[in-house]
């Protein structure tokens, strides 16, 4: 499969492309750079895109520009795939530039050592990179996460039981973890 060379902004930054998806789960704007996808957000309606487009403008420093091809067209078909039951594994390319520090730490552990069909707790999440005290941190980092879904922030959940917090709102995670098999599918 080709893939579509990117060049440079008049200020040498890469470009940023982006579109909006259709899911199970809502519509999702999606953008990526040349080092992978950016940035994935819930519930894009008008307000909410034109403000993660601005951030993206803000944080990036360079205007993202639309299109569904190219940088994007193997995150949506990876996407799709997931949403049908077809894929446990996105295996893409990530640009971290929207994530630093500790929350970078936690995100990348999350990618890696969370799969498919499983949850982790907040503080089991803050052991595995060495911070046992740091759960609340750990729920931070996990509202600050650029890449819901295929950085699988639904899978951290409470100790006790409980979903915990989700940036895409509760029954947007619940829809997520019945996906995997982690809770039943709602009845109606």
């Amino acid at each position: 499969m080709a893939r579509t060379v990117v060049g440079m902004n008049n200020y040498g930054q890469s470009t940023v492309e982006w579109t909006v998806v259709s899911t199970g789960i809502g519509p999702l704007l999606l953008a990526a750079t040349g080092q992978g996808l950016v940035s994935v957000v819930f519930h894009v309606d008008g307000p909410v895109r034109e403000k993660a487009l601005g951030q993206l403008r803000d944080r990036l420093g360079t205007e993202p520009v639309e299109s569904a091809s190219g940088l994007l067209a193997e995150p949506i078909r990876r996407l799709s795939a997931y949403f049908a039951g077809e894929l446990r594994e996105f295996g893409l390319p990530l640009d971290w530039s929207l994530s630093t520090g500790f929350n970078r730490q936690v995100l990348r552990e999350l990618a890696a050592g969370v799969p498919y069909g499983t949850v982790v707790g907040y503080g089991d999440l803050a052991k595995r990179v060495g911070q046992p005290a740091a759960a609340q941190a750990v729920g931070a980092a996990m509202g600050s996460n650029p890449l819901p879904v295929v950085v699988p922030c639904h899978r951290v959940v409470e100790s006790d039981g409980g979903l915990g917090g989700f940036g895409g709102g509760l029954e947007t995670k619940r829809q997520l973890l019945a996906l995997e098999g982690v809770l039943p599918e709602p009845l109606f």
